[in-house]
């Protein structure tokens, strides 16, 4: 668990950097290159056996996969063998991160009223890499109960933000496509019961099922969801698959993959004129107040509920305030907030608009979070 919070921090650290370095090129060096650059189209394959896409819809529909897949063996791992697969430890972050979920969403369609409400998915995930790598510079102030209660809020989180994006965010539906997808799954199933253990022996075949789920009409990062609950939660034959995958995957996906993904979509123009315009304000407002608002409030109400009906305990080292601290840092939306809000939206001013919302939503809920736990310290 200490391996896998240092990776987190370090993905966090990691998008900080590439968000910074995507809001110095808009905003500093030179917003037109930005957007020429990140929209320009790269074909890989042959003939019609290739796919044409953006370099931001690379990074996008590509390269998250990848992200998608690591989080859903996490998923995987939590519910097979982790805090997950015990019914009354599970019960309390499940309850908090539902909290985290829906009072958010309550609070975009309010601000909203009803204009413009097909972001209502923006503000109800948890940036775990952020919000891990914000306690991780609190040190020991924070126990390790407040980051395992944290982390797997997150994890809920993510499932449900999974669960919006098959849903909510798919446009056109191919069926035929679809069935390609599912025999690829099934090729995988078949070559495991068949006893091959390489991994580079799946590689094609993910790449199949990539394509398959890309061209269905499905968003294409959730062939890496569907390749991770197929993986093997528990070791086969003394060799932990699932962990190994892990272990590989995560210096790439939080080093590499996600600063990536920072710079291909914090890019946004600072005073650009997205809060000039009344549509533009609303968003923004809405995702702010949902991520700072809404996140607080849903998880901390939703805890104390819930220890009130007795439905659950705080774990070790959590007390009341430490649980305050960790609503406000659930506040941090970064990653899937930043992935939902262009398929929520097609016009670049609300683009611009709700992002602005989620980079001041995620500033001051780090900042409250923080100021908590360094005041429960003093006290």
């Amino acid at each position: 668990m200490r391996d896998f919070l240092r990776a987190e921090a370090a993905g966090g650290l990691a998008l900080l950097l590439g968000s910074v370095a995507a809001l110095l090129w808009v905003n500093v060096v030179d917003p037109s290159s930005y957007v020429s650059f990140w929209g320009t189209h790269v074909n890989i394959g042959i003939g019609d056996a290739s796919v044409d896409e953006s370099l931001g819809h690379w990074v996008n529909d590509g390269l998250m996969t990848l992200f998608f897949f690591l989080i859903s063996l996490e998923i995987k791992r939590e519910l097979v063998t982790g805090e997950l697969r015990h019914p009354k430890r599970a019960a309390l972050p499940i309850i908090a991160a539902l909290g985290g979920i829906v009072v958010p969403i309550a609070i975009f369609l309010a601000v909203t009223g009803g204009h413009d409400a097909s972001g209502w998915g923006i503000p109800m995930a948890t940036d775990a890499a952020f919000a891990i790598g914000v306690l991780a510079l609190l040190g020991d102030r924070v126990s390790e109960g407040v980051k395992l209660l944290l982390l797997t809020i997150a994890v809920v989180d993510d499932v449900a933000a999974i669960a919006v994006i098959a849903v909510a965010y798919t446009d056109h539906l191919s069926i035929g496509w679809l069935e390609i997808a599912i025999a690829g799954l099934l090729g995988v199933v078949a070559i495991r019961a068949l006893g091959v253990r390489r991994i580079l022996v799946y590689v094609p075949l993910g790449i199949f099922v990539w394509v398959a789920t890309l061209e269905s009409g499905v968003h294409a990062t959730l062939a890496g969801v569907m390749l991770a609950l197929i993986t093997p939660a528990k070791p086969v034959g003394s060799r932990d698959v699932l962990g190994e995958l892990e272990h590989r995957l995560h210096p790439w996906v939080n080093l590499g993959i996600l600063p990536l993904f920072a710079l291909a979509n914090a890019g946004v123009k600072l005073g650009g004129g997205e809060l000039s315009d009344a549509d533009g304000r609303r968003i923004a407002l809405a995702v702010a107040l949902g991520l700072v608002v809404g996140k607080f409030l849903g998880i901390a109400g939703a805890t104390l509920a819930a220890l009130r009906l007795r439905l659950g305990a705080l774990p070790s080292g959590v007390d009341r305030r430490s649980l305050l601290g960790a609503a406000a840092l659930g506040g941090i939306g970064f990653t899937v907030s930043l992935f939902i809000t262009p398929l929520a939206y097609d016009d670049p001013l609300l683009i611009g608009a709700a992002k602005l919302g989620i980079l001041g939503g995620s500033i001051v809920s780090a900042a409250i979070g923080t100021t908590i736990f360094f005041t429960a310290q003093r006290r």
